[in-house]
This record gives C-alpha cells, sequence and structure tokens, in this order.
C-alpha cells in the first residue's frame, strides 16, 4: 500500500482532532469530503491508525473525584527467559491500572506506568502484581508529583518516505 502527502498530513490532523468532523478534516486536509473519508479508512484498513479514543484530563477527573495517584515503576525480573517474561508481561498488560508497559533494556526488565485510585489502591496493585510473583526480584516505583508534559502524537517527520 502507498501513502502520500495527503495520508501523512490526514494522520497529523486526526493526531490532533480526531473527533472533527469529516467535513472539516477535508478541509484542513485540502481535499473533499469523499476523498478525506476514502482515505481516512483506508489508513484504519492498513492498520495505521488503530482505534479513536477520548482522552481524559486525570488532574481534573481526580479533582472531581477527590483521589488520583500516577505512578511509574521499574520491576526487574529475577529470571530473565522469554517465558518469564512473557508471563509478567501478560500479568500487567491484564491490570487495568496499567496503563503502559514497556519492556526495556539495559536495566529493569519492564517500565510501568500507572494509575489508580490512591495510596491503598496502590498497594492492592502492588501486592496482586509485584509481591505473589516470584519471579518479581525488584520493584522501584516513583510517584508523580507534577506532570508538565503529556502527548499521544506520534513523530511523523517532515517528509513522507517513499514506501
Amino acid at each position: 500500500m502507498e501513502f502520500d502527502v495527503i495520508d501523512w498530513h490526514l494522520l497529523s490532523l486526526l493526531q490532533h482532532d480526531a473527533a472533527a468532523s469529516n467535513q472539516a478534516l477535508a478541509e484542513r486536509a485540502g481535499v473533499s469530503p469523499p476523498t478525506a473519508l476514502r482515505r481516512v479508512r483506508r489508513l484504519h484498513q492498513a492498520g495505521l491508525i488503530t482505534r479513536t479514543v477520548a482522552l481524559l484530563d486525570e488532574d481534573r477527573l481526580a479533582a472531581l473525584q477527590g483521589h488520583g495517584l500516577s505512578a511509574i515503576a521499574e520491576v526487574t525480573l529475577d529470571r530473565q527467559g522469554a517465558e518469564h517474561l512473557a508471563a509478567f508481561e501478560r500479568r500487567a498488560v491484564a491490570e487495568p491500572a496499567v496503563q503502559q508497559c514497556w519492556r526495556v533494556a539495559p536495566g529493569p526488565d519492564f517500565m510501568l506506568v500507572l494509575r489508580v485510585g490512591d495510596m491503598p489502591a496502590y498497594q492492592v496493585l502492588a501486592e496482586r502484581l509485584f509481591t505473589q510473583d516470584a519471579n518479581v526480584r525488584n520493584v522501584r516505583t516513583f510517584f508523580a508529583t507534577r506532570r508538565a508534559k503529556f502527548s499521544t502524537e506520534v513523530p511523523l517527520g517532515a517528509a513522507p518516505r517513499d514506501t
């Protein structure tokens, strides 16, 4: 499948506002609404757009709910075999409080971005995810005090590559 400048521009526009109407998207991309619709469908079919979601403001939600705790955890496993890494990854991915799960190197085996209601909820999660698994050797958790930047945008570069 070949992509041109219009496809890359549509991807960029959608990263900034996926809720824009097809009419508005077409206008911003400089194409007709049917062209925009057809191309966006093609980008979905190609797997470049995996889903469209609403991004919630965690701080405002926490103010309304009276709580909210974000943390980043470094997890080091005792045994490093592929089956052990895969088993922990499956457990982490299955946890709703785990927003992101990254295998990393060098250093710890995993970095997890966590969002829980409060410290007691973190304790329950930590017992379930870290201490009940005999293969978790070490966990270092950093609790967020302020988020200066958050973005879901994937940098697309200045010019598209030839495909």
